[in-house]
């Protein structure tokens, strides 16, 4: 379909003209929000998620497990519907939460869905809130099967926290850390629905455009499939070439 121009009723071979007027200005728009959401999204959900699995499986509390089920409740919700009450949080009147609690601190309200910044920072913040808890889960799978040996024998050598933690827990969930890596970039080439809940596929100059968003525009609003085909193929050669890159990071293709 990528090599064809479709309109209803009948197709004709185009070669390469769908992918020669791919590469506009809002495609290109399209894949710098979609590479600058991806890079913040994994990096927190990275970081974050291991932090807070690192505490809940060390510290000794009462509340660990109500703790785990509230930090996994929002994967339950659906993007919609997150996507909702963020939007009244995040609302574009002086009253809006958000913009209440910035008045206290004498700052200005925002128009959180008119700007580039912010309305990025939204959709990262979506996507922390939603995922953040799963990540847990996949950390804590780690943690939990590192032997207590280990840690004992750090004990009698006089290893602190500091070396425990870098020499003995992140060389272990070396293996979670390259699964969540995949998946999150996986899911931050693919993201549409933490923009489509802000601003339904139309964003002022295209501030929440995404390479879906692009192909659900092109493909399926405006009926152009051959052209939405054709980004289609571009996204999935960009999580060929990411999922390739982070095996060969992390050692999987070493021949030996």
């Amino acid at each position: 379909m990528s090599f064809q121009e479709i309109i209803p009723g009948s197709t004709e071979w185009i070669g390469l003209e769908n992918y020669r007027d791919l590469f506009d200005d809002t495609f290109l728009k399209a894949l710098y929000n979609t590479f600058i959401f991806t890079f913040f999204s994994v990096v927190i959900l990275i970081l974050l998620p291991m932090f807070l699995a690192v505490l809940l499986n060390f510290s000794i509390t009462r509340f660990r497990n109500p703790l785990k089920m509230f930090l996994f409740l929002p994967a339950v919700v659906s993007t919609i519907v997150g996507g909702v009450i963020f939007r009244q949080i995040f609302g574009e009147l002086d009253t809006s939460f958000m913009n209440h609690i910035l008045s206290f601190f004498s700052i200005p309200p925002q128009q959180w869905t008119m700007h580039a910044s912010t309305g990025m920072f939204l959709m990262v913040l979506l996507a922390v809130w939603r995922w953040t808890g799963v990540n847990i889960l996949y950390f804590l799978a780690g943690l939990q099967n590192i032997s207590g040996e280990l840690y004992e024998s750090a004990d009698m050598d006089g290893a602190n926290w500091f070396h425990k933690f870098f020499y003995i827990i992140l060389p272990s969930l070396k293996p979670v850390v390259l699964f969540v890596m995949v998946i999150s970039v996986s899911a931050g080439l693919k993201m549409f629905e933490e923009s489509y809940v802000f601003w339904q596929g139309t964003s002022p100059k295209n501030i929440g455009l995404t390479i879906v968003g692009y192909i659900y525009k092109e493909g399926i609003a405006l009926g152009k499939m051959g052209l939405g085909s054709a980004a289609g193929v571009i996204l999935l050669i960009l999580i060929m070439l990411a999922s390739i890159i982070q095996f060969k990071r992390f050692g999987l293709f070493e021949e030996e």
